[in-house]
């Protein structure tokens, strides 16, 4: 019976693809996976045996240089790699095998420079004698002998953008540990199972792939994905989470006096919140290691504190005792830092990737390892995001948008044969500030005017001038920098010639309505700028031998998402531009039909920062 429920789901499924099939515009044809088969042996204690077996075919020259070796990585702590074998298997049916040698063992480059993390390791398989029509053979066993969550397992998959021949899941299981699902692509097969045990396969379902389109949301969230966990919901996973992560955020003496020390002069909660992770953001150095493969329990944190350094749950559990401290609770939260803005109802670790800090009582959410972003602020891409709680087992949402000024004020003096002197100064506020105060004080003083050579390159100018970093102490809400410069051949004379309304310094109001743009059309949600406020301001003063021809006519939008407007004053010889953006979609992901409905605004402001000043030289 259940043989024949599943031919009439297969039949199903092939007369819809017949009626609709969807164009594939994102196969990569240069590589074919004539097998990819993963196999869980699972243990009641969640640890288990995992053999994967992958065998792949070279159809194309540009397929060599990045499918001639695989990594398989793994954690000496909690597993190890008990068979590796591999080869290449020519076109004339030689076996040309992968000796010892030609596997590197090597520690991830993410933890390299951190002793704590030795343990993340990975082993590089080099093929030998790679030409297109050869089969590449992978076979390994990864032995997980210490479970993330003790009594517990889960995992997510997904197929890569090639022909999957044959693509096969397995998870054999203890009968008492029942498996949840969140199936998408991947359509469940009858297996036996012997006794005591349950297993479940799961096929991959071949049809077409859409490439991923610019600034799309992660695969994860529309995609051909596998998540199986044996955990019943959400607050079961959190409370395995909180229940190996709790007792690391404990306050010692020390960590007592620095919450002291940091504090001092601060009454305000927020005030004394935003000071702590402000330390940890600027005195523990960032380690990037994933929270799933390397591990889910953080070192205490104590002993972060003494070595200065960690990973997102390192730094999550010193700010969290350090806050605890001040008088004032935290949980930490965990999220995806990537693109993904939705959760697979089985819950597994590889959706989170990322731990940050939440403080309910200020509704108040931290990053300490965000060092570009100031303490009171998250990134682009934790915003709009579902988070876990793990003290409560409850969801919360982070903010879809955050305050976020950009304003550029312009001054072009063009003399009569096209050279122009440009006094250039950016404000920015919010978010956006301490990036930009970031990356000026993470560059060399020597090199600084260097920007300004780079800034008049990507205009095509050419000149050169002096930077002004302006203050680059503390991370207050507003930074202001700029510069001075001459630039050779700013317009082409004696003309008549067309010169820009619109040029961009680092990231302009143009370049906030052209990021909407990068897409003709659109069948997946992507990411929305939501908040957007910006200003441009450009004062062109031209020499009495050149007279203006023409300026653009003002204009103005306002809908329900934007709110633009464009003066063009003449006075005298010369021209005063104002421009101003604010954009508010209520979300940070916009759908299709967003698109659609937004491009006939989109394209008018694109028409009017297209706009020039005509003018002519004697």
């Amino acid at each position: 019976m259940m043989l024949r429920s599943f031919a009439i789901l297969c039949c199903v499924l092939i007369a819809r693809a017949a009626v609709a099939a969807p164009v594939d515009t994102g196969t990569d044809t240069s590589l074919v996976i004539d097998k990819y088969r993963q196999h869980f042996m699972v243990n009641r204690d969640g640890s288990f045996t995992y053999t994967h077996d992958l065998v792949t075919t070279i159809v194309e020259q540009r397929a060599i240089q990045a499918n001639s070796q695989r990594s398989v990585s793994y954690n000496t702590t909690l597993e190890e790699i008990v068979a590796l074998e591999a080869h290449t298997q020519k076109r004339d049916g030689r076996i040309v095998k992968v000796t010892t040698d030609q596997i590197k063992d090597q520690q991830e480059s993410a933890s390299s420079d951190a002793p704590m993390f030795l343990d993340t390791r990975v082993k590089v398989v080099v093929y030998p004698d790679v030409e297109v029509g050869d089969k590449l053979v992978l076979h390994y066993v990864r032995k997980r002998h210490t479970p993330l969550f003790p009594g517990h397992f889960e995992d997510l998959s997904a197929s890569d953008f090639f022909d999957n021949r044959q693509f096969d899941l397995i998870y054999d299981m203890p009968e008492s540990m029942p498996l949840y699902a969140d199936a998408v692509g991947f359509l469940p097969v009858p297996i036996d199972s012997p006794p005591g045990r349950k297993r479940y396969q799961w096929h991959y379902v071949q049809g077409a792939n859409q490439r991923i389109e610019a600034d799309s949301v992660s695969y994860l969230d529309y995609g051909k994905r596998l998540a199986v966990s044996t955990f019943a919901d959400y607050p079961a996973f959190a409370q395995a989470y909180h229940g190996r992560a709790n007792d690391k955020a404990k306050v010692n003496s020390a960590i007592a006096a620095l919450a002291g020390r940091i504090t001092r002069g601060h009454d305000d909660p927020r005030a004394k919140a935003l000071s702590l992770a402000d330390w940890v953001r600027t005195n523990i150095r960032y380690v990037a290691v994933y929270v799933g493969p390397g591990g889910v329990v953080p070192h205490a944190a104590s002993t972060v504190l003494e070595n200065r350094y960690g990973d997102c749950k390192d730094h999550a559990v010193l700010l969290e005792a350090l806050l605890t401290a001040a008088g004032i609770g935290s949980t930490p939260a965990l999220i995806n830092r990537g693109n993904a803005y939705r959760l697979p109802t089985a819950p597994t670790m590889g959706i989170f990737d990322h731990v940050i800090t939440f403080i309910p009582a200020l509704g108040l959410y931290l990053d300490s390892t965000a060092s570009e972003v100031a303490p009171g602020y998250l990134h682009v891409q934790e915003l709009g995001k579902p988070v876990l709680l793990t003290k409560t087992g409850t969801f919360a949402r982070t903010p879809a948008s955050q305050h976020l000024r950009n304003h550029t004020s312009a001054r072009y003096v063009v003399q009569a044969d096209g050279k122009s002197q440009l006094t250039v100064t950016k404000t920015t506020g919010g978010a956006v500030a301490e990036q930009y105060r970031r990356t000026v004080r993470d560059t060399p003083p020597g090199e600084r005017n260097l920007f300004v050579e780079r800034i008049l390159q990507g205009i095509g100018k050419q000149g050169s001038g002096v930077f002004d970093p302006g203050k680059l102490d503390g991370n207050g809400d507003e930074y202001v920098l700029g510069f001075k410069a001459t630039s050779e051949n700013f317009i082409n004379l004696p003309g008549p010639t067309g010169v820009s309304t619109t040029i961009n310094y680092w990231v302009g109001l143009g370049d906030a309505v052209l990021s909407l743009t990068g897409e003709k059309e659109r069948t997946q949600d992507f990411l929305c700028p939501n908040g957007i406020d910006v200003g441009d301001e450009a004062t062109y003063e031209f020499a009495e031998g050149i007279e203006i021809l023409a300026v653009p006519n003002a204009f103005k939008l306002k809908d329900e998402n934007f709110d633009y407007e464009a003066a063009y004053n003449r006075k005298g010889n010369s021209v005063e531009i104002k421009r101003r953006l604010r954009f508010n979609n209520g979300s940070t992901v916009c759908t299709p039909s967003d698109f659609k409905r937004m491009q006939p605004a989109i394209q008018r402001m694109v028409r009017d920062l297209q706009g020039q000043i005509i003018v002519k030289g004697s």
